[in-house]
């Protein structure tokens, strides 16, 4: 069995206990979990390491992307292996990050993955601890902005968020290898014309350089379907064959 969710923030607890998740009382380490990046790897503290020690757990395997909103300098430390046939960074035994432009066979189905998306939560600005103005920026934010959106580096924003050159072409290299078909893509943001139709001409979202990837990727592969969080709704889009999902834990396979 193979369900798939969205964002999670951190709140596995809240996602995946069994009162809300039922379905895996019937499940097993070889059935699994996928959540679509946000997955909440965030400051190593002990109440983190605590959820996660409740996850693994659990009596399913997770699975996930990154998204932006994760600690990329926890993930990037990580140990990497191979799962089934994809690079993964395991955080536990049965806690697996799916690294960027892998493919994997799952119950004889394969599923390319790209996590990443650029943050909507960063117009008033990135601001650097090491900036000698730096307390001072913040104390600005914080009492004269309403509702301030900003970020500091390396404790709640990490340019790595977005993906690298060496990252794309990987991607694009195991999915020629595979002639460009897969089964399901997975992703944290959607593909570049897709987030024009979910921003229905408000400019609240915008294209960048990994939604365009992503839109290379959508117009030169055949898949199935394409599976995608970080706008934090549910919705399905039929003739895109595409579904944005947040709250809802939803079975594929």
């Amino acid at each position: 069995m193979i369900y798939v969710t969205g964002d999670t923030h951190c709140n596995w607890m809240s996602r995946l206990n069994t009162k809300v998740f039922p379905e895996q009382k019937e499940m097993c380490k070889e059935d699994y979990v996928i959540i679509c990046g946000d997955f909440g790897i965030w400051d190593n503290s002990k109440e983190e390491r605590h959820d996660l020690d409740w996850l693994e757990d659990k009596p399913f395997t997770t699975l996930f992307l990154d998204g932006n909103h994760d600690n990329f300098d926890i993930l990037d430390a990580m140990p990497v292996t191979e799962f089934h046939g994809g690079n993964v960074h395991q955080i536990r035994p049965s806690v697996l990050h799916l690294m960027r432009g892998q493919v994997f066979n799952l119950e004889n189905h394969t599923f390319f993955t790209f996590g990443g998306a650029r943050s909507h939560d960063i117009c008033d600005g990135i601001l650097e601890p090491s900036d000698p103005c730096f307390k001072q920026k913040k104390r600005v934010l914080d009492r004269e902005i309403p509702r301030a959106q900003y970020r500091i580096h390396h404790q709640t924003w990490w340019e790595r968020e977005l993906p690298s050159q060496k990252e794309k072409e990987q991607g694009w290299n195991n999915l020629e290898r595979c002639h460009f078909k897969v089964d399901y893509i997975l992703t944290h943001t959607p593909y570049s014309s897709l987030l024009h139709e979910m921003d229905g001409g408000r400019g609240q979202f915008e294209t960048n350089d990994l939604t365009d990837y992503l839109q290379q990727i959508k117009e030169n592969t055949e898949y199935k379907h394409w599976i995608f969080g970080h706008m934090h709704c549910n919705q399905n889009f039929y003739r895109e064959h595409a579904t944005c999902i947040y709250e809802q834990i939803v079975r594929i396979l």
